[in-house]
């Protein structure tokens, strides 16, 4: 399946911002199942300095500084992704759960994709113990490891609710599970926190969901922007498997995995720090758009760019 991904991040300041270093998480890149064909990023109003790298977990990471004052500040990101349907492994082949955690526990990779940095609490995401004992209902003694998860990411679908008023980017995991409310955000902090309270590895990922279904399917739930999920390791045969709370889905071809961390704070699609006062407004608007196999790839106009 291949996708156009049009996004277009704006924030508005209420007074002209001088000086500003900012650090953007925004660009897909090739991973597992996932293949960037072409990439275009660009910022506005231009940068006096541009440094493109790549974090730890394998994330294109862009820092930039801009000293021209402004009132706006803009990140268009353009790229055309393929991805390849995921492995529809069989939930009650995998190992009992004890199996997975005693691995992890004792795994010696510390490579970026190794279990080993996602079963410690984190910035976002720490153990908490009634998220914890909730979880545990969903693994029984000896249960498969991929049918607990499934199993616990259907009763975060059912027993929460989707609300995008409930909650902002700040809200703490505990505060959510406690109001059963929330965002793809909070749904991913809970589900990551119950899994890594039973000693099971959990990563947050963030991308892009193709909401608009084909025809006959329902619209999956989620704004039309940056969507959040969890990955969770089912032992070294199994690897990585994609679970969408959100939307009681197991990942595959609708979305595009844009950041792997911890949790949120390590894919925060912007951050950084800026001199100036007053209130700020954030807009975003995203296309995720299907597009025929094998299309022609245009060339990308001249400008920074992957």
């Amino acid at each position: 399946m291949f996708y156009d991904i049009h996004q277009t991040t704006t924030y508005s300041y209420a007074f002209p911002v001088p000086v500003a270093r900012h650090v953007v998480r925004m660009v897909p890149v090739d991973r597992l199942g996932q293949r960037v064909v072409a990439s275009h990023f660009t910022v506005e109003p231009e940068p006096v300095e541009w440094t493109d790298t790549r974090d730890f977990f394998g994330n294109r990471v862009v820092h930039i500084r801009i000293e021209t004052p402004h009132t706006d500040f803009k990140v268009h990101t353009r790229a055309r992704v393929e991805v390849t349907p995921a492995t529809g492994w069989d939930e009650d082949a995998s190992p009992a759960w004890e199996a997975v955690r005693s691995a992890s526990a004792a795994v010696l990779d510390v490579s970026p994709a190794s279990p080993a940095h996602f079963i410690f609490p984190s910035l976002l995401v720490p153990l908490s113990p009634p998220i914890t004992d909730w979880a545990a209902e969903s693994f029984p003694a000896g249960r498969p490891m991929l049918a607990g998860a499934v199993e616990l990411m259907n009763r975060l679908y059912e027993e929460f609710t989707y609300d995008s008023r409930a909650t902002d980017v700040s809200t703490p995991a505990l505060e959510a599970f406690t109001i059963r409310r929330g965002v793809c955000q909070d749904f991913a902090h809970i589900m990551i926190a119950g899994l890594r309270g039973l000693g099971l590895p959990a990563a947050y990922v963030s991308g892009f969901l193709r909401t608009e279904p084909p025809p006959g399917k329902e619209r999956l739930q989620g704004a039309d922007a940056t969507h959040a999920w969890v990955a969770v390791w089912c032992g070294a045969a199994i690897g990585w498997v994609g679970l969408d709370p959100t939307n009681a889905l197991r990942v595959s071809t609708d979305h595009v995995v844009l950041a792997v961390g911890r949790d949120y704070a390590d894919v925060a699609p912007i951050g950084g720090v800026l001199l100036g006062s007053g209130r700020q407004k954030l807009s975003v608007a995203v296309d995720v758009i299907p597009v025929p196999d094998k299309p022609a790839v245009a060339s990308p106009p001249a400008a920074p760019q992957a």
